[in-house]
């Protein structure tokens, strides 16, 4: 899924949802939804609001309110503000309510070649359905190499060295009933500040490459509910080959934990040893379910040593 950059990209992907129509301003499609801020006053803006003169947003909307405010005032004053408002080089104007704009705006907007579009749904909505869409659409985003599946309800990486069996692993998940999101290439979106959600690009939804067999369409395999289009990111499972002494050296108690850090977000990693007779399938839904508890409060290694103390003060 591609980020949108400009207001042109923005139209064409959510005029229906919108139900957007271009005023104004078509000479200003090109403007970009990443542009810096022209001042300090901007900065602190949003990026979609109710017009605000004063802390102008990125994205201005126009509502009943905002149209009864520019009628109420004098000539002199509508035209300071229409000037203020086309001033501040907004991204664009979305008049909504399907209502007309007044003559001094389309001509503002024209001449400053800022897009100005009109929404047939009411302000609120098209402030709260914009700034949703926006969110998700320009979050950071990162590639990952990887398969990541859904398993016992949480979004699972699965990472390791080229060939050393994280689509076959993810195959035998998805027979026992877990799902796919994305192999290969999952791409990760940063939309909280803790929060990964991860999602397949078009090209690869659906299809998984396993070696010896090729390309599968795990959706024709398995059913429509083998395929999921998107899951927060909440465990990588990295598969590795280890020597005697790399697999001596293993923490009983913790096992191999760490935390990798993607966009900024710390994410809890577990290397899980790649050996003949180790049932990794087994070990991945455990490694799930644990992960959930921890969630949820609940350290296992922690309650053993705790018990442990209380046998040995007995």
């Amino acid at each position: 899924m591609a980020a949108l950059h400009t207001t042109a990209e923005l139209f064409e992907k959510y005029r229906t949802q919108l139900a957007l129509s271009w005023l104004a301003g078509r000479a200003g499609a090109g403007r970009s939804l990443l542009a810096p801020t022209q001042d300090a006053d901007q900065q602190q803006a949003s990026r979609v609001g109710y017009m605000n003169l004063s802390h102008p947003n990125l994205i201005q909307i126009i509502g009943l309110t905002e149209l009864d405010y520019l009628a109420a005032l004098d000539d002199e004053g509508q035209q300071q503000a229409i000037q203020r408002l086309f001033a501040a080089a907004p991204a664009m104007v979305i008049i909504a309510d399907g209502e007309q704009p007044p003559p001094q705006v389309l001509s503002a907007a024209e001449a400053s070649a800022t897009p100005l579009l009109r929404s047939l749904l009411p302000g609120y909505k098209v402030v709260g359905n914009l700034d949703y869409y926006l969110s998700a659409m320009l979050a950071e985003r990162a590639v990952v190499h990887g398969v990541f599946i859904e398993v016992m309800g949480i979004g699972v990486l699965l990472t390791g060295d080229s060939g050393i069996g994280k689509s076959e692993l993810a195959l035998e998940l998805i027979s026992r009933g877990h799902r796919l999101i994305a192999d290969d290439a999952p791409e990760f979106h940063r939309i909280a500040p803790d929060t990964l959600n991860g999602i397949c690009p078009p090209l690869l939804e659906g299809f998984l490459e396993v070696r010896g067999l090729g390309v599968l369409n795990i959706g024709a395999m398995f059913g429509d509910r083998a395929v999921k289009r998107n899951k927060y990111l909440r465990l990588i499972i990295h598969l590795q080959r280890m020597n005697a002494e790399q697999y001596a050296s293993i923490d009983l108690l913790h096992g191999c934990r760490e935390t990798r850090t993607i966009l900024d977000v710390g994410v809890p990693q577990l290397t899980l040893p790649v050996a003949p007779g180790r049932n990794l399938a087994v070990l991945t839904e455990s490694a799930a379910l644990n992960h959930i508890l921890v969630m949820k409060g609940y350290d296992a290694a922690r309650d053993f040593v705790s018990r442990q103390k209380r046998y040995m003060a007995e």
